[in-house]
């Protein structure tokens, strides 16, 4: 078993991850009847594919001797109605301006975080975009 959920009530619940027994509290957002004092359980689908997006990309930088500690993402999701449901996710990464990196590299890291788990799990309909704002990039190698 990975997680345990409990509904508290008032369209909140708390996930406990069992191996580890940190806990994520959700709420319904404001625009669905909630407090949106938390990450909804939509909130919780885009990000993760931030998360693990970076991931990835984190496994084969580490390869390629290239440390992207202080990469931000920037995620939006976007929602559709009837049925309501995620119609898109936006990501926009942003690199430290002191990263120094070859194109060969990027190619690499950008294939690698395209290709994520999550990535793979969401359903074709759901518009994924994603932006890379890499610095400047090293064009040797």
């Amino acid at each position: 078993m990975t997680s345990t959920v409990i509904y508290e009530g008032e369209l909140r619940t708390v996930a406990r991850h069992l191996a580890s027994g940190t806990q994520i509290e959700t709420d319904a957002p404001v625009d669905n009847q909630g407090k949106g004092e938390k990450f909804s359980p939509s909130d919780l689908v885009a990000t993760a594919l931030g998360n693990c997006m970076l991931t990835i990309m984190g496994m084969k930088a580490r390869d390629l001797n290239v440390d992207l500690k202080n990469t931000i993402i920037e995620i939006q999701k976007l929602m559709k109605p009837d049925p309501r449901r995620i119609g898109g996710i936006q990501l926009h990464f942003h690199f430290p301006d002191t990263l120094q990196i070859t194109e060969k590299q990027r190619l690499i890291l950008e294939r690698a975080g395209n290709t994520c788990p999550v990535r793979y799990s969401i359903n074709p309909e759901i518009e994924v975009e994603v932006n890379y704002n890499w610095p400047v990039v090293i064009t040797a190698q």
